[in-house]
């Protein structure tokens, strides 16, 4: 009977990451399971790509443990690292070699000969689109292609777990919504850690989301609890004589307020106390006319921009 493959494909306990006096990671716990597309967010200088070196075994962590489906990856980095496919935000690209040759360089530094090898190239550029470019040189290709070029050496020797760092940075639209198709694909019996600045790719393609600032983690969750499980909601509310946004504000519970389109607003509330009820209440009371009352969630970017005091410079609105 053949042996089950693990669950649970990446396993860090207490990770962290000093410079000197310099603590670049604070000590954290981070867990990933087979088929689940996770995306790495924060501000620059936040620590993801600190992160990204511990976890493909680049860097050594300061403290903690990393287990590659269940193989320790300090104590038995070989065969830990066989597990891992890793694209670097700058891919590892040979520009004078063809696609074909590259490939197959690579699978060898994997360890695969032979057959098993010639296979394996043909499978990487059937994956990523590569076919009818495998005899070009790489330097000739567009950007979007090179990066293509670049997932196909991370993915070349099957791995458990792919990590992608800001896999389509740079693209035009449709070189974006190609390679966006591609990390779709790897869903399935492949995890993927997915390290982006542009918030609406990774909530079309992540399941879940972990948030890093100043080199914490300060943010764990599902794409489908962002918003509904932490401690801010909101309610969209218009009226046919709308009040000033003051007096919205103190209603219980409600943290903010901001002002929409046609007479509308946006109230951020916190606590077990919906304002729905009393912003009804107080509606009648002062002839406001309420005219639109809706539950309403905050989204990925007012998490990413609340909990790093981010502006939004930092964040992508992506293609």
């Amino acid at each position: 009977m053949p042996q089950q493959e693990p669950q649970v494909t990446v396993s860090a306990r207490g990770l962290s990451r000093r410079f000197g006096q310099r603590i670049a990671v604070h000590p954290f716990d981070l867990e990933l399971r087979r088929g689940e597309i996770v995306g790495f967010l924060g501000p620059n200088g936040a620590g993801k790509t600190t992160t990204m070196q511990m976890l493909t075994g680049n860097l050594a962590p300061s403290t903690g443990r990393i287990e590659i489906c269940g193989v320790d990856l300090l104590e038995r980095p070989t065969a830990a690292k066989a597990r891992l496919g890793y694209l670097p935000e700058t891919p590892p690209l040979y520009r004078e070699m063809s696609v074909e040759r590259y490939l197959g360089f690579c699978g060898r530094l994997r360890g695969l000969h032979g057959a098993a090898l010639q296979a394996a190239v043909r499978e990487a550029c059937r994956r990523c689109g590569l076919a009818e470019a495998a005899a070009r040189l790489i330097g000739a290709l567009s950007k979007g292609y090179q990066q293509r070029v670049g997932i196909a050496q991370a993915v070349i020797h099957q791995p458990d777990v792919v990590i992608l760092d800001e896999p389509t940075v740079g693209l035009d639209p449709n070189q974006v919504r190609e390679i966006r198709t591609l990390i779709r694909e790897l869903r399935g019996n492949q995890s993927v850690i997915l390290s982006s600045h542009i918030l609406p790719e990774v909530e079309a393609l992540c399941d879940r989301v972990e948030l890093m600032h100043e080199g914490r983690l300060v943010y764990s969750d599902t794409l489908t609890g962002v918003g509904s499980s932490g401690q801010e909601r909101t309610l969209t509310v218009e009226f046919l004589a709308p009040p000033a946004a003051a007096e919205l504000e103190r209603l219980p519970g409600v943290t903010r307020v901001q002002a929409l389109a046609d007479r509308g607003f946006r109230l951020h509330w916190s606590g077990d106390a919906d304002p729905g009820p009393a912003l009804a209440e107080e509606a009648a009371r002062r002839g406001w006319g309420l005219a639109r009352l809706a539950p309403g969630r905050v989204t990925l970017e007012e998490v990413f921009v609340s909990l790093t005091g981010n502006d939004g410079q930092d964040v992508g609105s992506g293609a």
